[in-house]
This record gives structure tokens, sequence and C-alpha cells, in this order.
């Protein structure tokens, strides 16, 4: 793990703004329903995760920060849902969240078939609170904001961050001497006047400022016009572009984009705002926080639906760029180079597969199920199981061979790319580490059994059931050898 990313469970963050709570409903298309030209899902799972502000806190929890929250629910069954998924998530607190009764839990329920969405229906009011509510929301707000290195406002105009509590936030925040970033949805910019960082997306800056934000000239001036507004640094997210900083009197800075497949960009902005306030409360500069919200944006925008970045996945993303993607010999790495090599793979658009097993005495099954493998993937990873994994599973004879020769032999294969070991009996840990394109067993198994399948299909991946080798294992080669050597002792 880098050194710096330690220091995010030293710090302490207040997000304030508006909860929701993100829902998804995951089916089948088959066909067109008879009574309108709509297609019918056949409902298979349903998930729900924080959204809004509520993905902030979940992303800066799941980094190690202390987070207090303060927003507004209603008192319903969908509040005690997103308040369990924030704890969930680390070290939360949800004593800040007020519960309003008359008001429902603003919830998103987005249906998808076949990974695309059809339909989101939306549960919410919007209307203005009373000042009674506003008052609550504001003290606890101050509560939060007391103890915070940093403090974050969520504005997804639900109506938490009404003008008055913004405007009491901020002073407060100002008096204080807090950095105060601030994820905006209004028009109006002057409401976050006092503000330390915007973190607009191009459609939000150019609705706010009337101003196109296509190019880095027409962004500059974008940018300039919103600062005089609310008198904000301002951090536009670019999409393919990247992002780029915009503070008064200095030069902007650009840094280009690291994602490379866009699959679903839903809560990508709570992921850059939330690992931008992160790495400034952990004392980093500008430029290397834009550097570490601009690789999770990365990250994210890879996995289905409002998601979070794990810090191994940051890690793992940010050391990609000190490995060189030209690496193909099937050399034996460990688990944090490894993950390496998997980036920078991705970087060069290389689809990523992985195969995983004990391998102890190399048969022609072995050999038929690596050569399928390396045919579904532009890259291949063998992870195998270490001594002390095998001793568990196979016995304490096994393995016949050590891992360090096992490694070898295997990296000396064909199409494998690289080995790597891991010891717990399932590799399950390691592949939420390398999170792979492709994932390769023998057909002896289902899909629904193969372990890490739903890591793996989760951000858009499948599971590839290789054909087995009938009669060929590695206990009837170490039971022949036995044999001979039975009889050469009687004799």
């Amino acid at each position: 793990m880098l050194p710096f990313l330690d220091r995010f469970a030293t710090c302490r963050a207040a997000v304030i703004g508006d909860l929701i709570l993100d829902c998804y409903l995951h089916g089948d298309v088959s066909r067109i329903s008879p009574e309108a030209p709509v297609p019918v899902v056949r409902s298979l799972s349903e998930k729900s995760v924080p959204g809004g502000a509520a993905n902030v806190v979940a992303n800066l929890a799941t980094l190690g920060v202390l987070v207090d929250v303060v927003g507004l629910t209603g008192v319903d069954g969908a509040r005690d849902q997103l308040l369990n998924l924030l704890h969930d998530h680390g070290r939360v607190d949800v004593s800040g969240v007020i519960a309003v009764d008359g008001r429902p839990t603003t919830r998103k329920l987005r249906v998808l078939g076949a990974h695309q969405q059809i339909v989101r229906v939306d549960q919410e009011d919007t209307s203005p609170f009373g000042e009674e509510v506003e008052d609550r929301l504001v003290a606890a707000a101050f509560a939060a904001i007391e103890p915070a290195d940093v403090v974050i406002l969520s504005d997804y105009g639900k109506g938490a961050l009404s003008e008055r509590v913004l405007r009491a936030i901020i002073g407060r925040c100002n008096a204080a001497r807090k950095e105060v970033l601030v994820d905006p949805k209004r028009l109006d910019l002057t409401a976050y006047r006092g503000a330390s960082i915007l973190t607009p997306n191009r459609k939000e800056l150019s609705a706010a400022t009337r101003l196109p934000c296509e190019s880095d000239a027409e962004a500059t001036a974008a940018a300039a016009r919103a600062q005089e507004m609310s008198g904000a640094n301002i951090l536009l997210t670019r999409s393919e572009k990247g992002m780029s900083f915009f503070s008064a009197g200095n030069a902007p800075i650009h840094l280009a984009t690291v994602a490379q497949d866009v699959f679903d960009v839903s809560g990508a902005g709570d992921t850059v705002i939330a690992v931008l306030a992160a790495s400034l409360a952990a004392q980093l500069s500008i430029r290397d926080a834009m550097k570490m919200a601009n690789h999770a944006a990365g990250i994210v925008v890879a996995k289905v639906g409002t998601a979070t970045v794990t810090l191994d996945e940051l890690h793992a993303s940010l050391a990609s760029e000190m490995a060189s993607p030209s690496v193909n010999d099937g050399r034996h790495v460990g688990l944090a180079e490894a993950a390496a090599l998997r980036w920078a793979w991705a970087k060069e658009k290389l689809t990523v597969g992985v195969a995983n097993g004990c391998f102890d005495l190399l048969h022609p099954g072995h050999i038929s199920l690596i050569r399928q493998a390396a045919e579904t993937c532009d890259r291949l990873i063998m992870a195998l199981n270490s001594d002390e994994s095998v001793r568990r599973l196979k016995g304490p004879s096994r393995p016949v061979q050590d891992e360090i020769a096992r490694a070898a032999v295997i990296g000396a294969i064909k199409g494998v790319s690289a080995v790597v070991l891991f010891d717990e009996d399932t590799p399950l840990e390691l592949l939420k580490v390398l999170q792979p394109d492709i994932l390769v067993k023998g057909a002896d198994y289902t899909e629904d059994t193969v372990v890490g399948a739903d890591i793996v299909k989760a951000r858009g991946g499948r599971v590839v059931l290789a054909n087995l080798s009938p009669g060929q294992s590695t206990t009837k080669l170490i039971s022949k050898a036995e044999i001979p050597a039975r009889a050469g002792a009687k004799g």
C-alpha cells in the first residue's frame, strides 16, 4: 500500500446534503408487453446502495475516513435501510440524520435489463422544509463541522440545502477556517459564495454560466465566470477529457482521464469530491489530490451503478502508472505488482483473464485449461494456491512441488502473462483486488459455484468454463508413482 493512503484513517469529514437511497432492479428482457409497446422485465435481483450525499459518505468511509453525516430522511423503511448501509461501509456517525415525519426518504429505483437502464422511478418530495426543520439541520451541521478536517456539501436539489442553510453552514466553515467543498446542482452559483472549491461537471458548469466548456479555452472562460459568481476555486470534471482545476491568479491544472471502460457514470461525481476531500484532509497538494480523484473516477465508472472505490483498487490504479504494460513473460509477481500490471494492461485496452488452482504436478488437463484460458483474453494471470493453502485443502503430504517450482513451471507455459500466489483457501480476496475481465474455471463447476463470479460479472466481465481432459488428475499421477515405489521396496 502506498504510504499516503494510510493517512485517510486519521482524517475526519463532515458530509451535509441530500441523502438518497439508490435501488437497482436487475432483470431479463426477452419480449415486448402485449398491453403496450414496452419491454417486459423479469425480475432477477434487487440491490440498494447509498446515493447522493450518502454515496459521498460511503466513498469516504470505504477509504477509512471517519465521517459525520448530516441530512434529512422520512420516517420509513427506506431510512432504516439507508442508515444500515452507511454503517456497513465503515466509521459513520449518523446522529445528524434528521427524520421528518410526513415526507418520504428520497429513493430512486432503476430498472435494468442486460445492464441497460430501462426506466427510473423516483420517490421524493422537494418542497421547502419549514424553519424548525432547517434550524435542526443547521444545529446538526454545526456539531459535525467542529471536529471535521474537511466539510463537503452535496447538493442534489432535494431540499436539504436551502439558501438559508447554505449561508449558515458556509459562514460557520469560514469562521472556523474549515475547507468546504461543494458538489453544486443549482444554476445560481452565488448561493455557494464563500465555499473553497466547487466540483461541477461540464454540463453543470455550462448550465450555470451559459457558456460552452468543451475546449481548454472554453473551460477556462466558463470557470472564470463561475469564480466570479461564487468566489470559489473550480474543479471541473470533463468526462473523456479528464479534469481541470482553476484557481484565481494561477495557471489551470489539467489531468487527462485514466478511465478505460466507461460502464456507468452514476455517482462518479460523488467519488471525485469524496476522494478529493479525503486527500486534502490528508495534507496532499491539490495536484496530488486531483490525481487521486482522477484515478478513483476511472475505477468507479467501470462498475455497474452507484459504487465506491476501495483502498486496494486505488492503490492498484496508482501503481499501474509505474508498471510496464509490455510485461507478458509469465513472471512470478506479488499481488501488488499483479494488480499494477492488470491496470497497466487495461490502459492499453487489453482484456485480462484469471485462472486459479493448485497446479501441483502438471498434466495434459492443466495444459488444456491454461491454453483455453489464454484464448479468452489478451493477458492471462495464473493464480496459484500457496504451499500452506494446498496443505489445508489437500492434506499434509501435498504439494509435491513447492510454490516456487509450481510458479516457475506454470509461468513457462505459452499464453501465461504472469503468476501470482494466494494464501487463502479461495481466490476471492485476490479477485477483489485484480478485478479481471474474464474468470476461467474447469467445466466441472457451474457458473453460480465459481468463487468470484459475482465480482467479475458485476463490472461487465464474464465467466468461462473450460472443457476438461478426461482421466487427468494430480491424484492419479501420485498414485501411479506410489505403486512402483512400494513394489521396489518389497523386492
